[in-house]
């Protein structure tokens, strides 16, 4: 199956939600696609001691899981893309 996630938060618990959602079905064998936009570009960097959603990020990675950044949020954020979620475009 083919799935996309699209996270536009980075509320702790929505987005390690989200990202171990990515993380399970892609273990299971379907494509996963994550897209970022929003406040949800962040999430490669959220830390927190119940919910570590950088370590769902870094999983999900070492998955070959493809997660893409929406550019125009990122340069709002003055961020750039990384190599685990380049910048990207909704189209």
């Amino acid at each position: 199956m083919k799935l996309g996630v699209i996270i536009e938060t980075k509320e702790f618990e929505k987005s390690w939600n989200a990202m171990r959602f990515a993380v399970t079905a892609k273990k299971k064998g379907h494509e996963v696609k994550v897209f970022l936009m929003g406040e949800g570009v962040e999430i490669e960097y959220l830390t927190h001691e119940k919910y570590d959603v950088a370590a769902q990020v870094k999983a999900f990675d070492e998955l070959e899981g493809e997660i893409l950044a929406c550019g125009t949020c990122l340069k709002s954020r003055g961020m750039n893309g990384t190599d685990v979620c380049p910048i990207n475009t909704i189209i």
